[in-house]
């Protein structure tokens, strides 16, 4: 893979780091009562400049996805763990997966 990763890919990809989110019996409370489709758009866009793409008409990627939902900084680490899984699965190079392990790291102000 070179360049910025396909809309398919990140869309695969933010689908399943939700299902595993979702299916951490620590992290799943955390998504009760949230706009699940709306999350996956922040996430994805977050994801999608993180990976190289362009951000659209928006000057900067939606960061802070996860702020606002009360997790711990172990909690986020494990949702980033989660996403480097992933990407990881899904054959995107090291490099970009270090990227998207760092844009997710910041957007938590962590």
């Amino acid at each position: 893979m070179t360049g910025a990763a396909g809309p398919e890919l990140v869309r695969d990809a933010v689908a399943r780091w939700l299902g595993l989110v979702a299916a951490d019996a620590e992290l799943a409370p955390y998504l009760v009562g949230v706009d699940r489709a709306r999350l996956a758009r922040h996430l994805a866009l977050t994801l999608t400049v993180a990976l190289g793409g362009p951000a659209g008409d928006i000057a900067r990627p939606a960061v802070g996805a996860w702020r606002g939902l009360g997790l711990t900084e172990a909690q986020h680490r494990r949702v980033v763990d989660y996403l480097a899984g992933v990407l990881g699965a899904l054959g995107v190079p090291a490099r970009a997966v270090a990227a998207a392990r760092r844009a997710f790291a910041d957007e938590a102000g962590s």
